[in-house]
């Protein structure tokens, strides 16, 4: 899912907004069968049902794919408000879990939301809710903010 060319020049939201409308996903959305499903300027909502493919050894999903989902929405919520020629990469990302995850738990929804957006660094929060309305994790996230060009 890299930004092509034609999507380079404009900002976050419109990348992101146009990708949705193509029914294009990243490789990661895919490979964990989550996508985004909502989007506003500074806030995102990733959905995705965990599968027995994301447990771990003890029978409950790995806190990997709560983390990734909280990474993807932080990161989408600073993405869809950065202006056209910027991108973003996590620095900092501190997870709390609150409950265990399992094949009855989905689908479950990853909100990410903007705190704030500096020219070199923008802070986002997320929280994981399950089916049930309940809290299962959240996440603050710290990110870097800097120039990209255009992949062609």
């Amino acid at each position: 899912m890299n930004i092509s060319h034609e999507l380079a020049e404009l900002d976050g939201h419109d990348q992101l907004a146009a990708l949705m409308a193509a029914n294009r996903h990243p490789p990661i959305g895919e490979m964990l069968e989550f996508y985004l499903v909502e989007l506003e300027r500074g806030r995102v909502v990733f959905e995705g049902s965990p599968s027995r493919k994301v447990f771990n050894p003890i029978g409950s999903v790995h806190g990997g794919y709560a983390a990734t989902l909280l990474d993807s929405a932080c990161g989408c919520a600073v993405h869809s408000s950065l202006p056209a020629g910027q991108g973003y990469t996590t620095l900092e990302l501190k997870v709390a879990y609150h409950r265990a995850l399992d094949e009855a738990s989905g689908p479950v929804r990853a909100e990410g939301k903007l705190v704030s957006l500096g020219c070199r660094v923008g802070f986002s929060e997320a929280k994981l809710i399950d089916a049930n309305g309940r809290l299962c994790a959240s996440a603050t996230s710290t990110l870097l903010i800097f120039p990209i060009e255009a992949r062609h």
